[in-house]
């Protein structure tokens, strides 16, 4: 594209962000404060249109930016907005973490997030991968017990697991001496393979009721660390996705999202995608199967632990007019926020 068809282009999608209407030949004229003719920028909005960057929904009518447009907009055009000085202070005391537990943190961080962007809030909870300081079973019921693991940094996760009927309370004593001997300092994935070996070799010093309880639990934590499970998914701010609503094709895109949003699995897969990149990724309407219908976007960026390991994925969704200036660099830092509160 020459100066001209970009700035025409840009003018294009700077509309859409801002109405979510089409803009039409004279509208652009009036905007564009260069010496061209309504005729000559329809040319340049017809040339546009055969580089699929922008499309009409009606012969008559203006033009309006498709999934590729707004990826060659966000990708080489798009001029980040800063945040202001009150939107970083609101975001670091929303994610101050005195006397919140982990999953608090992160719900009150994705709502803050889902209010200041005006679209839902989602983010990837991480999975208990720290270093641990504490484990204790404690009995709920006859063949239940809750599994109470403690990390470093105060992050608490309860697991339920079966236990045998009529198991004595010496049994559960024994078994939390057992895995903490062996667990506190350091993390499941490390520890969760060594302790196998040495039950499967019959090396533990433990009585067999004991034993098949530490194998209970042992059998549930594999299956997290093993498995296709990435961490608890928590959206907030669905609501806000109503709040726009021009068309009864707006309100047929809402739905399809949130339809897509009721397919958590998906969605975690799609944050997984996150979680491997470097910095903000950004998915566009039509760019990722699970959102095409909806014709949304998804700005997320992973956050990191102290040594400096991908641990969640926070971010937004919304429509592919969201504001993508201003909603980046929200998302990049609350992140960073999020990374320091993580620890």
């Amino acid at each position: 594209m020459n100066d001209r068809s970009r700035e025409i282009f840009r003018l294009v999608v700077d509309a859409y962000v801002e109405t979510g209407e089409p803009i039409g030949s004279r509208t652009l004229s009036r905007k564009l404060g260069m010496d061209l003719s309504a005729a000559t920028i329809r040319n340049v909005m017809a040339d546009l249109e055969d580089m699929g960057l922008l499309f009409a929904k009606h012969t008559s009518a203006g033009r309006l930016p498709t999934d590729v447009g707004l990826r060659l907009y966000v990708n080489g055009l798009l001029e980040h907005g800063n945040l202001s000085k009150d939107e970083r202070s609101q975001i670091k005391a929303q994610c101050a973490a005195g006397g919140k537990s982990m999953p608090q943190l992160l719900e009150e961080a994705t709502g803050m997030l889902s209010g200041l962007s005006q679209c839902a809030g989602l983010v990837v909870a991480p999975k208990l991968s720290e270093p641990l300081k504490h484990i204790e079973f404690v009995s709920l019921a006859p063949g239940r017990a809750l599994v109470v693991l403690v990390s470093d940094s105060g992050s608490v996760e309860n697991r339920v697991v079966d236990i045998p009927l009529g198991l004595p309370p010496s049994a559960l004593v024994e078994a939390s001496n057992f895995l903490a001997a062996r667990l506190i300092g350091r993390t499941l994935e490390e520890a969760i393979q060594e302790i196998q070996t040495e039950l499967k070799e019959h090396q533990a010093m433990l009585d067999q009721v004991s034993q098949k309880v530490v194998e209970l639990g042992l059998a549930t934590w594999a299956e997290d660390i093993n498995g296709s499970s990435n961490g608890a998914l928590i959206v907030r701010g669905q609501a806000q996705l109503l709040e726009d609503i021009n068309a009864l094709e707006d309100l047929e895109r809402v739905r399809h999202l949130f339809s897509a949003l009721e397919k958590r699995e998906s969605l975690v897969r799609l944050l997984e995608m996150t979680k491997t990149a470097e910095g903000v990724q950004i998915f566009i309407g039509s760019e990722n199967e699970l959102f095409a219908q909806a014709g949304c976007s998804v700005v997320m960026a992973p956050y990191k632990n102290t040594r400096q390991q991908v641990v969640g994925a926070i971010g937004v969704i919304g429509p592919t007019r969201i504001d993508y200036a201003r909603i980046i660099p929200m998302v990049d830092y609350t992140a960073k926020i999020l990374g320091r509160m993580v620890g």
